[in-house]
């Protein structure tokens, strides 16, 4: 089989959140606010442990109020905010108001990082004529990361589920981000970190590769077997 296209996940694949004590540290500094560190820590502890921060740990347990918007979390919008402030209200903050500062700080470019090979294996793929493709469940508008972190010469589309109404593992978001790069599925690689979702794409008869969810220092090469599945 010849790749002709990659599609590639974001979060836990070419991107990874920052710490959930990264996030609560910079939301209170922006707030002018202050914690004892003991509690700091712990607060941050909770907030992963309700899967409060997108891209970070699953919640441990989702309210029976919150099932449906967890669900299909990643369809709109308001969904998506509504599910993670939602898991965040679960955690005592020194002001209510902090909840959305948490969920609008983990949409800016400073709470991601790329992954340490995602920039030469994107340009590894680019330099080989390979079409590069995004398709993520999120529910707000990743581009302003990649431009940031000057990742976004190198996709040719973003395919984002809240922007089509469509989650993984549909086959028609995977159809939908072929299309936009002009190849077949069969004639594809999806590369990603959740088995589920993104193994979704072999049912249009895509490739799939998936990498480990992994902080982003613990994963300096897990992309670079792209290259080679490439040719």
């Amino acid at each position: 089989m010849t790749i002709k296209g990659v599609l590639f996940d974001f979060s836990g694949t070419l991107f990874r959140i920052e710490s959930s004590e990264s996030w609560l540290r910079a939301v209170l500094d922006e707030a002018g606010m202050t914690l004892p560190e003991p509690e700091l820590l712990r607060t941050a502890a909770a907030l992963e442990d309700a899967g409060a921060l997108a891209g970070g740990s699953y919640p441990q347990h989702v309210p029976e109020h919150l099932t449906g918007a967890w669900a299909t979390r990643d369809s709109t919008a308001e969904l998506h905010r509504a599910a993670y402030t939602g898991l965040s209200r679960q955690v005592p903050l020194p002001d209510p108001a902090l909840h959305d500062a948490l969920y609008d700080r983990h949409m800016t470019p400073a709470a991601w990082a790329p992954y340490p090979d995602a920039a030469e294996v994107l340009e590894g793929l680019r330099s080989r004529g390979i079409a590069v493709g995004v398709v993520s469940n999120i529910g707000w508008d990743l581009r302003p990361i990649f431009r940031e972190h000057g990742l976004d010469p190198y996709v040719g589309a973003y395919v984002l589920s809240y922007e089509h109404g469509i989650q993984k593992p549909d086959p028609r978001l995977f159809a939908t981000a072929c299309d936009a790069l002009g190849v077949i599925p069969q004639e594809t690689l999806m590369v990603g970190d959740d088995r589920r979702a993104d193994g979704g794409a072999a049912a249009l008869g895509c490739a799939v590769h998936f990498v480990e969810h992994l902080p982003a220092a613990d994963r300096p090469d897990g992309l670079r077997p792209v290259l080679d599945m490439v040719g």
